[in-house]
């Protein structure tokens, strides 16, 4: 907290962003500004909202201080940047950003809130470092509809792989350590993409479809991916890890097809090539298309790979541990503001979870590591403590609802009132 404390310019606001923080790390179910409030001792939850809503502090500044935290601790010079996105489930059409699209969350098409967030993965352990929300056409084409939810006049339509690219250009311009970056199809099957990670020259280990089309035979012609796994004798498969899963090492087998054409500009002076990967169970492909800037190994594509998977572990932690996808804010800087505030709360666990391994490792060499969640309820026992007793905050909690049921009445029966009128 102290890394960003000075980017609040009064002492308010940086009391409740400490107190924010704390309540995300804390043991509650629902974790909004109410629930809050109630955590670390408040009578009301009035500076939580205004924290989120009103409070003078930039969430973007914010943001920076965290991602150097993070690089500070955990950096690494062959650190990983993996690009993703989740989506929340909301009612309604008013929060930002919301309509009915595709997540993977629910996997279907849902009236959802997407998010394309940025993690940062290296030896030493991962976390999320850069947020962005995506607004559909049906946002930025209807201009008084993003006045009313506090959307800038100068963002327009952007892609959810061109706001990859700029959390990953910020990511560059800032030195965060990396030397690769990652993801799925959805964004390894833009071209622009590619090739801008190109132009920073940054290696990629990056999925793309069945039917990408690889060129071959000096770029003379192309072929689609499945037909090249096709072709391929039994000689060309190895086996090899993944990384640790929950279950031990990630074996599959593993084909490499070292040397394609170039993606795009033929005098490109890096490497292009085709990474297959086939589950040895149910024979289930899956390719990757590769570019370093110079010479590398297969077991160092086959390590990138695996590192993909870190972003799914980071967004189970935030959702289940800092409460990521429970915000009920509907503008846009709040949507930032909440999220940078469960980045620096996530950024707590993924730096304390780190110390714990590598102050453990060399001493206790037997003993299990902790894991995040662990981290977070010996934070709770150990460090946190409830400023009020617990028949206060069930006290407070009856009086909440109370209050929101005579809102709700009052509500009612305006609507009737307005409705009966002639």
């Amino acid at each position: 907290m102290d890394s960003f404390a000075g980017r609040f310019c009064r002492v308010e606001p940086r009391r409740a962003a400490v107190g924010f923080v704390t309540g995300l790390l804390a043991e509650l179910e629902v974790k909004t500004c109410w629930q809050v409030a109630e955590q670390v001792g408040h009578a009301r939850p009035d500076a939580m909202q205004r924290l989120l809503y009103r409070a003078k502090w930039d969430a973007d500044a914010v943001r920076d201080d965290v991602r150097q935290v993070v690089v500070d601790r955990l950096g690494d010079p062959d650190g990983v940047l993996v690009v993703d996105e989740t989506g929340d489930l909301k009612k309604g059409v008013h929060t930002v950003g919301v309509q009915r699209q595709y997540t993977g969350t629910a996997g279907r098409i849902e009236n959802a809130q997407v998010g394309v967030f940025l993690a940062y993965a290296s030896k030493h352990g991962h976390t999320l470092i850069d947020r962005r929300v995506y607004l559909p056409k049906s946002w930025t084409e209807d201009r008084r509809r993003c006045e009313q939810a506090g959307v800038p006049d100068d963002v327009v339509f952007a892609t959810r792989s061109e706001l990859a690219d700029d959390m990953i250009t910020a990511a560059v311009k800032a030195l965060v350590p990396a030397r690769w970056v990652a993801a799925d199809e959805a964004y390894g099957n833009n071209t622009r993409l590619r090739g801008e990670m190109r132009k920073h020259r940054l290696g990629y280990v990056l999925a793309v479809s069945c039917d990408h089309l690889v060129p071959i035979d000096g770029a003379k012609t192309r072929c689609r991916a499945d037909r090249l796994a096709e072709s391929l004798p039994a000689t060309a498969w190895t086996r090899r890890s993944a990384g640790d899963g929950s279950k031990g090492p990630r074996f599959y087998d593993w084909a490499w097809l070292a040397d394609v054409g170039p993606d795009g500009d033929p005098d490109d002076d890096g490497r292009h090539s085709l990474l297959i990967r086939r589950n040895n169970t149910t024979g289930e492909l899956a390719f990757y298309r590769c570019w370093t800037p110079g010479p590398v190994t297969l077991a160092h594509l086959v390590r990138v790979a695996g590192v993909r998977w870190i972003v799914e572990e980071s967004f189970q932690a935030a959702k289940g541990q800092v409460g990521l996808d429970q915000h009920q804010v509907r503008l846009w800087t709040s949507w930032h503001r909440f999220t940078t505030l469960a980045l620096a709360a996530l950024a707590v666990l993924a730096i304390c979870t780190a110390d714990a391994r590598s102050a453990h490792r060399p001493a206790q060499p037997d003993m299990i590591e902790l894991t995040v969640n662990e981290i977070r309820r010996l934070i709770n026992v150990l460090l946190t403590h409830p400023t009020r007793s617990i028949a206060y905050r069930l006290r407070w909690s009856r009086w909440r609802r109370r209050h929101q049921a005579r809102a709700r009445r009052a509500h009612y029966a305006r609507r009737l009132t307005i409705e009966l009128q002639p």
